[in-house]
């Protein structure tokens, strides 16, 4: 039952979207209707600038670090419990149950996941992204290097075998997220940081 529990509140907790909730507050608008339509925080810069986007980006990221913990605390020795709390929390903010499933790309909250889970490959492949989008201005690329990388800087580290099949997970679901951008990239018309629409 605690495992189940640590789950369902995980889930419920990545449900809330603070991008949509920004939107209705300050503008009082359905940012998924706006821009690019993902209920993110680059999205949330592009239509609500840049305090609100660094807020929701912040909050995401906390959410990704309270699933991993909650994992902890009801999972007790199980190595495998604040992993899938924090699949958990990704899923909900990606299909979101309080706002008809509609939500992110879960890139913020896999951040907080993973760098509870495994800080130092986490931030190995942050850097990387990081200097990927500093160099293309393509968010979505370093989001997918961000993914693609981990499960490598995982391997190579030495984490947990449990750690490694979540890195995995969280790979396909952030590259299933991205496959209309993956096309962008490919064709060229992918947004840039900074850009309006």
């Amino acid at each position: 039952m605690q495992v189940f529990a640590a789950l369902i509140i995980s889930y419920l907790l990545g449900s809330i979207s603070f991008s949509f909730l920004a939107g209705k507050l300050l503008k009082g608008i359905d940012i998924r209707k706006h821009g690019s339509g993902n209920a993110g925080a680059t999205n949330t810069l592009r239509i609500l600038g840049k305090g609100p986007a660094i807020a929701v980006l912040a909050l995401d990221v906390i959410k990704g670090i309270a699933a991993v913990w909650i994992g902890r605390w009801l999972g007790g020795e199980n190595d495998w419990v604040p992993v899938w709390a924090g699949l958990s929390v990704i899923a909900g903010h990606n299909w979101p149950v309080y706002f008809g499933f509609k939500g992110g790309k879960g890139i913020a909250t896999a951040i907080g996941v993973t760098a509870t889970l495994c800080f130092l490959p986490a931030l190995f492949a942050g850097i990387i992204a990081i200097g990927s989008i500093f160099i293309t201005r393509y968010v979505s690329l370093g989001s997918l290097i961000f993914t693609g990388l981990l499960p490598i800087s995982i391997w190579i580290m030495g984490e947990p075998l449990p750690v490694l099949i979540g890195s995995l997970l969280i790979a396909v679901f952030s590259f299933v997220r991205h496959r209309t951008n993956i096309m962008k990239l490919i064709r060229g018309q992918e947004n840039k940081l900074g850009s309006k629409r």
